[in-house]
Order: structure tokens, then C-alpha cells, then sequence
């Protein structure tokens, strides 16, 4: 998690989330969310996610699109997360460090546990869950992966006040970037325009 900044989204983000999800294949989008949604489903549920109440984390890339992200949704004893990374930007230790955020965003709301569902066949979670210590059940199909939580400690709020000015600073220094880009690109076309007239 040090090294991959993670965000947590606000909810005029919407849109970027939204295309984030429908950047997933068809067969990601199903690990992703336990069956296959259609766009206009997707749609609704970025609609119906309640930042106020939930937590959204995500990695952004130097263009500022959303590379992966965490959906962490409260109840009274346990939170929920599920992740998704788009294809081309696995095996970079994004999940992991989504998960790792996850856990310590649990672990601050004072919940139990940190819980997760997801498809048998969806390997590259079930590897995440172990390796964050989760236990894993399986049945017809389907796994549940849960991790018991230590209480929150002073460490654990800082290490989330830390985590997510360490992101606000690289999404600053990115949206620089890229801005800057977007100038050079366009007055390098300006330049090669041919000039009426001549």
C-alpha cells in the first residue's frame, strides 16, 4: 500500500467510477460483481452507492483514470468489500493494496470483520483474501472469505489519515501532469495547422 497511492472517491466521481466498471470485460464485470450486469445496471448501482455511508478507494493512473478500485459497504457487525482491476494493470500489487486500504478502513469503523464474496472461479481474489489472512469457506460455486478485526488503535488512523494525503498529493501532481500535456498537445496542433491565406 506504500508504494500505490489509493484514494478514497468522492461522490462527484460517479462518472469515473461508472467507466471504470464498464472498462471490465465481460467476464471481469461478472467475477467482479457475481453475475453479468448490463451497462445500464452498472449504472444504477454506482447511482445507489451512499458515500456518505460507504467507502470508495481507487488507484488512479497518470491520466487519471481509475486503473482499480475498492467498494467498502458497512453494516453494524462486518464490512464488505469488493475490488476490481482493469486487465492491463494486474499483477502490479494494485488489488492487494485496495484490500489492504479496505482492512483499515474496516478496522477504523470499529466492525468485527471484513467480509468477502466472490465466485470459486475467481482465482486472483481468492489468492488476495489468503494473503491478507483471510479465512476462506467454499461452496456450490461460491466463496466467502472473512478477516477478524483488531480494534482501531491510534496507528490504524493515522496510517489512514497518512495513506490518503500521500493520494491527495499524487492526484494533485497528476492532474498537473496531465493538464500540461493537454496544453502542449494543443498548441502543438495549433502550430501545424496550416494558416488560412498563406
Amino acid at each position: 500500500m506504500d508504494s500505490i497511492p489509493i484514494r478514497e472517491l468522492w461522490p462527484s466521481e460517479r462518472p469515473a467510477l461508472y467507466e471504470h466498471f464498464l472498462a471490465l470485460e465481460s467476464h471481469d464485470r461478472r467475477l467482479r460483481f457475481g453475475t453479468r450486469l448490463g451497462d445500464a445496471t452498472v449504472r444504477e448501482y454506482v447511482a445507489r452507492i451512499d458515500f456518505g455511508h460507504d467507502a470508495i478507494f481507487g488507484v488512479f493512473d497518470d491520466e487519471l483514470r481509475l486503473l482499480g478500485v475498492a467498494h467498502v459497504a458497512r453494516s453494524s457487525a462486518f464490512a464488505e468489500l469488493g475490488v476490481s482491476v482493469l486487465e492491463g494493470s494486474r499483477h502490479r500489487g494494485i488489488g492487494g493494496a485496495l484490500l489492504a486500504r479496505a482492512h483499515l478502513r474496516a478496522r477504523n469503523w470499529g466492525v468485527g470483520a471484513l467480509f468477502m464474496h466472490c465466485l470459486m472461479d475467481n482465482a486472483a481474489m481468492m489468492r488476495l483474501a489468503r494473503r491478507q489472512g483471510m479465512g476462506c469457506v467454499t461452496q456450490a460455486g461460491e466463496a466467502d472469505a472473512w478477516l477478524k478485526l483488531a480494534p482501531a488503535d491510534a496507528g490504524s488512523h493515522f496510517g489512514e489519515v497518512f495513506a490518503q494525503r500521500v493520494a491527495l498529493f499524487d492526484h494533485a501532481l497528476k492532474s498537473q501532469l496531465a493538464g500540461a500535456r493537454r496544453l502542449a498537445a494543443a498548441l502543438t496542433s495549433g502550430r501545424s495547422s496550416p494558416v488560412p491565406g498563406r
